[in-house]
């Protein structure tokens, strides 16, 4: 029954959802049209808004892309490539392939969203070049999978946020609703979020494990198409040549780049943000090519794979301008239309479930932990508030919803899509699945913790 369910999702996304460019330029329209009759606004103004916001995410586009080609890069070093074989050699048959590939992407994601993105989408390839009979498209979607994890995890930004912002930047963030940092004993290390980490932890492995189509249903892949460029063999004759292959040149870079990361792990802890992920994979991936011509050409294999993040991230830019972009007359927004609308049937028990909710589908529009944040805290934390909620729940409910629909929004997809060279709607049937098993979670904790007295 259960495969026979899931087998219906995957043939219906197969069938109707778009490649994931047009799924963002439907997400356009979408958004367009009920900015226009849900705030009242004229066509002009969200075109306005739309054209402010689709260069917005110009930074952080690109550091999705060093995610991605950074990460791939490291990946493609010897050492890497034999810790990965090595881990995908475990795996005897589909079965212990999905459940390794399931925890190990998890495990990443709760250690940091970026690693495991990387990490989980290239075990993946490793373990479909080592098993054979080994679904593919539920292969990486099982690797993608283990990010429904990352934003409860340490490297979530919100409750990065909570604990390192101060009183002021908090005060303005959540219009009052608090005035002092929130430690992280409160939010990531909480028992109701524990709770929701160990069950997704051990529960992700299984539901993949259980997804596991009959062989007749099964799409493998060739392994010579995941074949990495050949290892290249370089003479050193010319003077431009031997400072390629310098190896003073190479300890400098790696020195001057480990000296910082050590420096920033000293005086601000270990706290990884994007930037420092990306600097350590640079790192790694220099140190363990052995010479900088060889990771120049490693990075420049690895860079035909993000397309999709160049083409797609400005049109979800403006998408977000367009759910923000407030009516100049009435300060209403798009996001503030759908996060009052589920304040205003919520009770104190009943409000971090409707929070919740209430983000994951905001998150449809503002794929960004640090834009959901932005648009929902506002509204979101003075609410709880009023109702008695403490403002970790209200802020880690938020959190959790703005991780939970990423299964069936390709935004965040695409890094581990291109690494595997699938589209969205390869894996999207799959993590419909992840997204239920996810929601039927985290609303249980948030309801039952509330109704227990435990939050």
């Amino acid at each position: 029954m259960f495969k026979k369910f899931t087998n219906a999702c995957v043939a219906l996304v197969n069938k109707y959802l778009p490649d994931a460019f047009l799924f963002a330029i439907i997400l356009t329209i979408i958004t367009f049209v009920a900015g226009i009759f849900m705030t009242g606004q004229t066509p002009i103004a969200m075109v306005n808004h739309w054209g402010k916001g689709v260069w917005s995410l110009l930074a952080f586009s690109m550091q999705m892309v060093l995610v991605l080609v950074l990460g791939s890069a490291m990946a493609k070093a010897p050492v890497i490539k034999r810790i990965l074989v090595k881990i995908a050699s475990m795996a005897k048959n589909p079965a212990q392939a999905i459940l390794i590939t399931g925890f190990v992407s998890t495990f990443a994601c709760l250690l940091n969203w970026g690693f495991g993105l990387v990490v989980g989408a290239l075990l993946a390839r490793e373990m479909a070049r080592a098993v054979k009979g080994l679904d593919y498209r539920l292969l990486i979607a099982t690797a993608y999978s283990g990010f429904l994890i990352w934003h409860g995890g340490f490297s979530g930004s919100i409750p990065l946020t909570l604990a390192g912002g101060s009183p002021d930047a908090l005060k303005a963030q959540t219009a009052g609703a608090i005035t002092a940092a929130i430690p992280t004993s409160q939010t990531i290390f909480s028992s109701f979020n524990i709770a929701i980490i160990v069950i997704l932890l051990i529960g992700i492995p299984l539901v993949c494990y259980a997804m596991i189509p009959s062989k007749e249903n099964t799409v493998t892949v060739d392994p010579k198409l995941l074949v990495d460029a050949e290892v290249k063999t370089y003479v050193i004759k010319t003077p431009a040549e031997k400072l390629e292959n310098s190896k003073i040149l190479w300890i400098l870079t790696i020195g001057l780049a480990t000296a910082f990361i050590v420096y920033t792990f000293a005086t601000k802890g270990f706290n990884l943000d994007l930037n420092l992920v990306n600097l350590i994979f640079l790192t790694l991936g220099l140190l363990f090519h052995g010479n900088i011509r060889r990771y120049i050409d490693a990075i420049e294999d690895s860079a035909k794979s993000s397309a999709g993040i160049i083409l797609q991230f400005p049109f979800y830019a403006g998408i977000m301008g367009m759910m923000t972009g407030a009516n100049a007359a009435t300060a209403v927004s798009l996001a503030s239309v759908i996060s009052n609308a589920f304040v205003s049937i919520s009770t104190a028990t009943t409000f971090p479930l409707f929070s919740f909710l209430s983000a994951g589908i905001v998150n449809f529009f503002v794929p960004s932990g640090g834009g959901q944040w932005a648009v929902q805290a506002p509204i979101m934390m003075p609410a709880g508030q009023a109702l008695g909620v403490t403002p970790n729940v209200t802020a880690m409910s938020i959190a959790w919803g703005d991780a939970w629909t990423n299964m069936i929004q390709p935004f965040w997809a695409l890094p581990a899509l291109g690494i595997a060279g699938l589209s969205a709607r390869d894996i999207m049937g799959y993590c419909i699945i992840t997204l239920l098993l996810g929601g039927v979670v985290i609303c249980g904790v948030f309801l039952a913790f509330p109704l227990m007295g435990l939050i």
